[in-house]
């Protein structure tokens, strides 16, 4: 029997049947070149400059979410019946929904202005795509019914839930994955169990979990958080994404001016910095190498601030990064005099000061009710019988609340101006200390 093995360090072997349809469907599609294009985009963006083992990339991660998807239909048809025509799609989706990642994942996104969501669903339906092309020879339908699981039109809606919600085997993998990678623990929660106390609410077409499962679902919204908290909101993580995103944002300065020495006109990555449209084929041909070959070469441009940010990128001399802790006039005043500082230094503060705000909330359901259905909320059995959503069951949950991180990244250099700064700006007040750390 002819087998298809890719040796995972999450999930050991993961099997494909090269004699079984819907098998041949998913190898097909991974062995197309906007698939194989994944394994050239990083899983975590810029965080092997931080975790060195973190060189995972999107290949690896989206196999592992569709073998997640294979094993969660096989468990839950043994409940009820799952037509051929959902699970073909639900694993395509599974495997097909990081498709539309853009170079170093999600740190360009901000660059660029664009949401890897919107290019996964036109890279699924563009007919260009040999993605598009194995879907439609499987299905004629099949790509509208994998681009619907990714804005919840699909139906059954229990379908789109495993593929996109607040408990879905996207995050059920790269929790797991990246805390392997990593080497930081904070991931790891009892997946096998989360696995098998997965049901499906028939009468109103959701997942939820056993009461016997519900342990083990806030462990892993609880690893959720904490690798949040240690590892996406690294402060070296973040401020080697400020370095990035101040290159970029000079190069595409210089571009408008017509000061930019090293140039490709009219290539994708220079298209979308200036704002312009770009074709899928266009879009699909840039990956991790395209924007650090740019870094490299403008090392050597004449601009001293787009060389200067290049290098740092390039030979990781990342910025410092400091929590703040002001606020209002204070944080004005620590502004201009920061900015002053970096002025009188040589460094253009457009570039080289960088107020980097992140935050998250672990569980939307319950603390934020208004992001709760675009995040489809978590419900659990409850011990006494019923269905509820898990904030209503869990004390656990109910303690989870969302946090903000606000920090000032900038060249390690002025240390010391930033620290007289952040004194003089905040007086003696405890609210002006800071949490200072360097990247």
């Amino acid at each position: 029997m002819p087998q298809r093995n890719y040796r995972d360090p999450l999930h050991n072997i993961i099997s494909l049947d090269e004699s079984v349809p819907e098998d041949r469907l998913i190898i097909d599609l991974i062995d197309c070149a906007e698939f194989q294009r994944l394994r050239r985009v990083k899983q975590l963006g810029l965080a092997m400059l931080t975790y060195q083992g973190a060189e995972h990339s999107r290949f690896t991660h989206s196999l592992g979410v569709m073998h997640l998807m294979t094993r969660v239909l096989g468990l839950l048809s043994k409940q009820l019946d799952i037509s051929p025509e959902s699970k073909a799609a639900a694993r395509a989706g599974s495997l097909l929904h990081d498709v539309g990642h853009g170079p170093f994942s999600h740190v360009v996104e901000k660059v660029f202005r664009f949401h890897h969501e919107d290019w996964s669903r036109r890279i699924i339906l563009d007919d260009v795509t040999e993605v598009n092309g194995v879907l439609r020879r499987y299905d004629e339908s099949l790509p509208a019914k994998t681009a619907s699981l990714f804005d919840h039109t699909f139906k059954p809606e229990f379908i789109s839930q495993l593929v996109s919600s607040q408990l879905d085997c996207d995050r059920m993998d790269y929790l797991l994955r990246d805390s392997l990678m990593t080497g930081a623990k904070y991931g790891v929660y009892d997946l096998e169990w989360v696995l098998h106390a997965l049901r499906v609410d028939e009468i109103n077409d959701r997942i939820y979990v056993e009461a016997k499962g519900l342990y083990a679902v806030e462990e892993y919204l609880q690893a959720r958080y904490y690798m949040f908290r240690q590892v996406y909101f690294h402060r070296a993580l973040r401020s080697a994404e400020a370095v990035l995103v101040s290159a970029l944002s000079r190069a595409r300065r210089l571009m408008e001016k017509g000061g930019l020495k090293f140039r490709m006109r009219n290539s994708p990555l220079e298209k979308m910095m200036v704002g312009g449209e770009v074709t899928t084929s266009e879009y699909l041909s840039l990956d991790d190498t395209d924007v650090t070959f740019y870094m490299k070469q403008w090392m050597a441009e004449p601009d001293p601030v787009l060389s200067d940010l290049c290098r740092r990128f390039v030979n990781r001399k990342l910025f410092k990064a400091t929590d703040l802790t002001l606020s209002g006039e204070e944080l004005d005043i620590f502004m201009t005099l920061a900015r002053a500082s970096l002025q009188q230094a040589g460094f253009d503060p457009d570039y080289y000061l960088i107020i980097d705000r992140a935050g998250d909330i672990p569980y939307y359901g319950y603390y934020s009710p208004a992001e709760a259905d675009q995040g489809r909320l978590i419900y659990v059995e409850k011990p006494g019988g019923g269905i509820a959503e898990i904030s209503e069951v869990s004390e656990v949950v109910r303690a989870m609340r969302g946090y903000k991180i606000e920090r000032i990244c900038y060249p390690v250099e002025m240390s010391s101006a930033i620290a007289t700064a952040l004194t003089k700006s905040s007086g003696a007040s405890a609210g002006g200390r800071v949490d200072a750390g360097r990247a």
